[in-house]
């Protein structure tokens, strides 16, 4: 079974994660642990890839949002790309510029819809020298 055209990019269901986007940056700016960790799958299955370091499963995630101290920069947002495939998967990707380097990040979140709503169930946080 292939996934319908018609079903990409729901105006809906990309109005949600749009909004839980916003939501997500505030609360990793912020440095709101509790809240970080309820965006992501409480599973021993999540994996998320930082800039230099890495977490499987939700014991791990949480470890590590506790160890990191709130952030002592700002960071603005480009090219925010945000799809949907059907109403319960979706992909974010966008590219941010820290006030603290010259180094360009990229972030990529795959969110599904689980039972206790939208749920990110993989993340990678990148940095690099870019000029495009």
């Amino acid at each position: 079974m292939s996934l319908s055209p018609d079903l990409i990019d729901l105006p809906e269901v990309h109005a949600e994660l749009t909004a839980l986007f916003g939501s997500y940056e505030s609360a990793l700016m912020g440095n709101d642990v509790d809240a970080l960790c309820n965006y992501f799958w409480k599973d021993p299955r999540l994996t998320r890839y930082g800039i230099a370091d890495r977490q499987l499963g939700m014991d791990e995630m949480r470890a590590f949002r506790i160890a990191t101290p709130a952030p002592t920069f700002t960071r603005s947002l480009h090219n925010l790309r945000i799809h949907c495939f059907g109403s319960d998967m979706a992909v974010a990707q966008l590219e941010f510029q820290r006030s603290d380097t010259a180094l360009r990040g990229f972030q990529s979140q795959t969110w599904v819809r689980m039972p206790g709503g939208w749920k990110i169930v993989s993340a990678h946080v990148s940095m690099i020298d870019f000029n495009g």
